[in-house]
């Protein structure tokens, strides 16, 4: 199912908060790696945001995720004090790791793989 726009401007809303907040609790910049919010994506009731981190350099992301997850209850109240003019309800948070920077580095190294292969299979024939 698609998201609607409304879905897609609270989803907005939340990750831009999310982002000040990770950078005022200091969650950005962690032992030399960098957190950041990739996207959010709100459940049709606007009830539940799927928050989606983005992890660079962290070297035991699930072990940071569960540090952000106990801290949720004050994550969750300063986004209330940020965005308690535009929303109602704040929605219930979940945090899941955004794997998409893994899979395009993986995809980077494939390519590099094939393009080395291609590479010495040429140089092979042409001896």
């Amino acid at each position: 199912m698609q998201e609607t726009k409304r879905q897609k401007q609270i989803g907005q809303l939340v990750q831009e908060e999310l982002s000040s907040i990770f950078q005022r609790i200091g969650f950005n910049v962690v032992d030399g790696g960098m957190i950041s919010v990739a996207t959010v994506k709100m459940t049709p009731d606007l009830l539940e945001a799927k928050v989606y981190l983005s992890m660079f350099k962290i070297n035991a992301p699930n072990e940071m995720l569960e540090r952000i997850k106990e801290r949720m209850g004050e994550i969750k109240k300063l986004l209330g004090i940020g965005l308690g003019k535009q929303l109602r309800r704040i929605p219930e948070l979940s945090f899941f790791l955004d794997d998409t920077l893994d899979y395009v580095f993986k995809m980077e190294e494939l390519f590099k793989k094939i393009k080395e292969d291609d590479a010495n299979i040429k140089d092979g024939n042409n001896k």
